[in-house]
């Protein structure tokens, strides 16, 4: 299945709300971990983290 939109990313952690107010779901935050890519779970949109994003920083 298609997700019902792609976004591109700098960043390997954000937060969805599903946009459109009211409208979206509650805020969560994703963390890509080392994928180049995470679907929010409530709302199927796919993050796809940039080619030229820095790497995540490890602890």
């Amino acid at each position: 299945m298609e997700p019902p939109e792609i976004i591109e990313i700098d960043s390997a952690t954000i937060a969805c709300d599903g946009g459109g107010g009211a409208l979206g779901h509650p805020r969560v935050f994703l963390n890509m971990g080392d994928e180049a890519h995470i679907d929010c779970p409530y709302c199927g949109r796919q993050y796809v983290l940039k080619a030229d994003a820095a790497a995540p920083a490890s602890h």
